[in-house]
């Protein structure tokens, strides 16, 4: 990691820890700070180029994310990625974006249509091509806001942000096995079915659709962290 640029005009503490925390979630999410791996405070703060005092700030809001991970006497880890960890990530999810779905159906008018549909039309229009880290970028920019598009009108300000959390998470998975592999599935004809059964009021069909996104999506995933995986010794090997 290269030192923050801290010119005047962002030298202020919150927005220097803002900061740290963009580069150090950026850095977890894309697996340049690997899962599992220690974090020595000391070291970041020298290779950054910032003060412990607001390292410790962006990290205690990572900690509140679920992405670093801190206990007694060990310090600060960045947390594992395991299939358990996957499912409960899919399983929190399946919970709660389906319901605010249907929140934001019953909620959003004309204007949240549009802003649904518009996002559906510049997520379809931009490409995602494995092992082009500009390209994957974008796309998942796009995903991401298509998503919190469709949901942002359940107006449950605490539930879009334990939703946000979630994504970061499931995020990772997306960003550390899909760098230099192949799309699994074409997803616009899922989008694009959710997003005008959304529109057209099909409160139960657009959750139905949004339920099985994430599970085809979780499925994915699974399959490559499973096949990524270190495999028992048969009994009685060396």
């Amino acid at each position: 990691m290269s030192a923050l640029d801290l010119s005047p005009t962002t030298a202020g503490k919150p927005t220097l820890a803002g900061r740290i925390e963009a580069q150090l979630r950026h850095d977890i999410l894309h697996g340049v700070l690997a899962p599992g791996a220690k974090l020595n405070l000391d070291k970041l703060r020298n290779s950054m180029g910032v003060g412990l005092s607001p390292l410790r700030e962006a990290v205690t809001r990572l900690v509140s994310e679920g992405l670093i991970d801190v206990a007694a006497q060990r310090g600060y880890t960045v947390t594992p990625i395991s299939v358990a960890n996957l499912e409960e990530v899919c399983a929190l999810r399946l919970e709660l974006e389906p319901y605010a779905l249907r929140k934001s159906i019953a909620n959003g008018g004309l204007d949240w249509e549009t802003a649904v549909m518009g996002a559906l039309y510049r997520l379809n229009k931009t490409d995602r091509i494995p092992g082009d880290p500009r390209s994957l970028a974008g796309w998942e920019a796009a995903n991401n806001t298509f998503h919190l598009t469709l949901i942002e009108r359940c107006d449950m300000p605490l539930l879009i942000k334990m939703y946000s959390s979630l994504v970061s998470m499931n995020d990772r998975y997306r960003h550390i096995y899909l760098k230099t592999v192949a799309m699994q599935r074409d997803v616009i004809d899922e989008h694009t079915a959710i997003a005008e059964a959304a529109v057209e009021r099909r409160a139960d069909d657009a959750a139905a659709l949004l339920t099985r996104h994430i599970e085809r999506s979780t499925d994915n995933l699974r399959r490559l962290i499973t096949a990524d995986l270190p495999t028992e010794a048969p009994a009685g090997s060396a």
